[in-house]
């Protein structure tokens, strides 16, 4: 079947079977190999990317109930520099294997966008999703709250980004 989309701003399509997870269509079909994939049973959360502005585990959504929606990828994220979400990683030491980070990046994004000021709690609650098996957390929370501290235009003028 036939299935068209937008990916990261841009307008793509292709012939995919009606099975084809999202996940695979992004990696596979699309090169955009940031967007892991991990476990396959949505426990992981490796695979999260933003359809239609909201955080979806691409591991369980199939690539044609993507037709016609907005996809956002974490390569998207940098956009000349680096978003404040992956400079807040660098600065806490957010990411170790990296495993989870795509995923973790892209809910830590999505929490941002409609909170620009999260609580602790809120953040936890965010990425309750994400399962990281090196930083116990409290790193990934400290990234989250340094990227909130430091929105877009701040991040870049401070010669952090």
């Amino acid at each position: 079947m036939q299935v068209n989309m937008t990916v990261n701003g841009e307008q793509v399509g292709g012939d995919v079977e009606p099975r084809l997870l999202l996940v695979h269509f992004l990696r596979d079909h699309l090169g955009l190999t940031g967007t892991h994939w991990g476990c396959d049973t949505s426990n992981c959360g490796a695979c999260v990317v933003h359809m239609d502005g909201e955080p979806v585990k691409s591991c369980t959504v199939l690539a044609a109930m993507a037709g016609g929606r907005e996809v956002r990828t974490v390569e998207s994220l940098a956009n000349g520099e680096l978003d404040p979400v992956q400079q807040g990683f660098m600065e806490e030491h957010g990411l170790q294997c990296g495993f989870c980070t795509p995923g973790m990046l892209m809910c830590a994004r999505a929490l941002l966008d409609k909170v620009p000021d999260p609580t602790e709690h809120e953040i936890r609650e965010a990425i309750s999703g994400q399962l990281c098996r090196c930083t116990g957390y409290t790193t990934i929370v400290r990234s989250i709250r340094w990227a909130a501290e430091h929105p877009a235009s701040e991040a870049a003028t401070t010669g952090a980004a």
